[in-house]
C-alpha cells in the first residue's frame, strides 16, 4: 500500500496523530462546567450535569455475538516467536472464515471495524489481526526485539502461521484472505504461496508493483493539482521529482509531500481531503484501550523505516499464476493505490477463476464508502466460492516450531 502519513484536513506534519472530537468535546465541556459553576451554581446544584457516557461500552453491546452458533473472541496467540492479537466474530462459526490483512503498513483495522463490518458478520466469521508491530501487538512485544524483523516476507510468513492457527482453532480445510492496501501485499503472497489454504484470495486497493503504484499514483496526484490550479499543492510536488527516485527507493520525505496532496485531492477517500474522520473511530472502539490507540502512531514509527524499502521493491507484474480464485475490488477513484495498474495485471493473470469489481464512488476506503456494495459482492461474488470444497479436513501443519496452539483472551 502507500501509507496514509498525513490529512490535508488535520493540517498537521505528517505521523502527527489527528486530534480526537471526544477529546475536544470533553474539553468544551469542562470549561461549561466551569462556567457553570461561577455563574450558575445554585442552578447547578439542583440540576446537576449527567456522567459523560462511555460510547465503547455501548457499542459494545450494541453490537454483541448473541446467537447460541456465533463467536465472539478477542485472543493473544503466538505467531512466528512473538504474541498478536486477533478478532474473531461471527454469527454463525460454520460459516467460512474471512481473515482481512490490514493496510498501513502498520495501520490497523481493528479498531475502526466496528462501524464496517457488522454485516460479514452475518454471513462470515470475520477476523481482524494486528499484525507484527502494529495496533495490540505492538503492545505485546518488546518494540526493540521487532523493530529488526519487520519485513514483508516475514509478516507474510506470519500470515499463514495466523491462517493455520484459525484452521486448527475452528475446523476448518480453507478459509478467505482479504488484503487490503500494504495488506494487499502480504495477501497476493500468501494466495501464491499456499493457494491449498485459500478459498479465494480479495484483494480490495490491490498493489501490484510498488514502483508502478508510486509513478502511476504521483502522474494522477500532479494532474488533480494542475486541474484545480493550486499553486502550493504543484510547487512541493514538482519538488520532490523524480518520484520514486531514480534508483527506485521511496524517501519517507518525499512519499509525506505525495501523500499529503493525494489525500487532500481525493485520492484515499472519495469527495474528502483526508481520512481523519475514519482514523477516529478507533478512539470509540470496544477492542482498545487508550494504550492501545496511542500504539497506532508508534507502530507506524516503528514500521515505516522498516518495511518501506520491501514496498518498494515489491513486484509481482510477472506473477500471473495462481492456484485459487483472485477477485479485486477496486475504487474507481483510488490515487493510493491506482486501479488501473491492478486492472491491466487481473487481465494476465491465470487461476481457477478471477474478478474485478468496481466501486465507482470510493476511492481507497470502499469498505467505509460504498459499505453496502461491499457486503453485496462479499455476498454474492466471494461467498459462493466456499462451496467447492468440504467446511472441515484433517490439517498439514508447516506452522514454525515455535508456535503451539494456544491464546490468551481478553484486551
Amino acid at each position: 500500500m502507500r501509507p496514509y502519513l498525513s490529512d490535508a484536513s488535520h493540517g498537521g506534519p505528517p505521523g502527527m496523530p489527528l486530534p480526537s472530537p471526544l477529546r475536544r468535546c470533553l474539553s468544551v465541556l469542562t470549561r461549561c462546567l466551569a462556567v457553570c459553576g461561577l455563574t450558575l451554581g445554585v442552578a447547578c446544584a439542583s440540576n446537576p450535569p449527567k456522567p459523560v457516557v462511555d460510547a465503547r461500552a455501548i457499542i459494545a453491546d450494541a453490537r454483541k455475538i448473541a446467537t447460541r452458533e456465533g463467536v465472539e473472541e478477542l485472543l493473544k496467540i503466538p505467531v512466528g516467536g512473538t504474541e498478536q492479537w486477533i478478532s474473531v466474530r461471527g454469527r454463525d462459526r460454520n460459516n467460512p472464515i474471512l481473515l482481512m490483512i490490514h493496510g498501513g503498513p502498520a495501520s490497523p483495522e481493528l479498531p475502526t471495524s466496528w462501524a464496517f463490518q457488522g454485516g460479514w458478520e452475518d454471513f462470515f466469521t470475520v477476523v481482524q489481526w494486528d499484525q507484527r508491530g502494529s495496533g495490540k501487538t505492538y503492545n505485546a512485544n518488546d518494540p526493540a526485539r521487532i523493530g529488526p524483523t519487520l519485513s514483508l516476507d516475514r509478516i507474510t510468513e506470519d500470515s499463514g502461521e495466523v491462517v493455520q492457527y484459525l484452521r486448527g482453532r475452528y475446523g476448518k480445510e480453507k478459509v478467505f484472505v482479504l488484503g487490503h492496501s500494504w495488506g494487499s501485499l502480504v495477501g497476493l503472497g500468501l494466495a501464491h504461496r499456499h493457494p491449498e489454504l485459500l478459498f479465494a484470495y480479495v484483494g480490495m486497493g490491490q498493489v501490484i508493483s510498488g514502483q508502478e503504484n508510486e509513478r502511476v499514483g504521483y502522474a494522477l496526484t500532479l494532474a488533480a493539482a494542475e486541474a484545480a490550479h493550486n499553486a502550493e499543492a504543484l510547487q512541493e510536488l514538482k519538488a520532490i521529482a523524480p518520484y520514486p527516485e531514480q534508483d527506485g527507493s521511496l524517501p519517507i520525505q518525499k512519499l509525506g509531500i505525495e501523500r499529503k496532496w493525494s489525500n487532500a485531492f481525493g485520492g484515499l477517500v472519495h469527495g474528502r481531503d483526508g481520512i481523519g474522520h475514519y482514523l477516529n473511530l478507533a478512539e470509540l472502539s470496544p477492542d482498545y484501550t487508550a494504550k492501545d490507540v496511542e500504539a497506532m502512531d508508534l507502530g507506524s514509527q516503528l514500521s515505516l523505516p522498516h518495511l518501506l524499502p520491501d514496498l518498494a521493491r515489491f513486484d509481482f507484474m510477472q506473477v500471473t499464476d495462481f492456484g485459487c480464485p483472485v477477485i479485486l475490488f477496486a475504487g474507481r477513484h483510488d490515487t493510493t493505490t491506482p486501479s488501473q495498474v491492478a486492472a491491466g495485471w487481473l487481465q494476465r493473470v491465470s487461476a481457477p477463476s478471477k474478478q474485478l469489481v468496481w466501486f465507482e464512488h470510493s476511492a481507497h476506503m470502499m469498505m467505509v464508502e460504498e459499505p453496502g456494495r461491499v457486503l453485496l459482492h462479499l455476498v454474492q461474488d466471494v461467498l459462493p466460492l466456499a462451496a467447492r470444497g468440504p467446511a472441515q479436513a484433517q490439517y498439514s501443519c508447516w506452522m514454525s516450531q515455535n508456535t503451539a496452539v494456544r491464546c490468551d483472551t481478553g484486551k
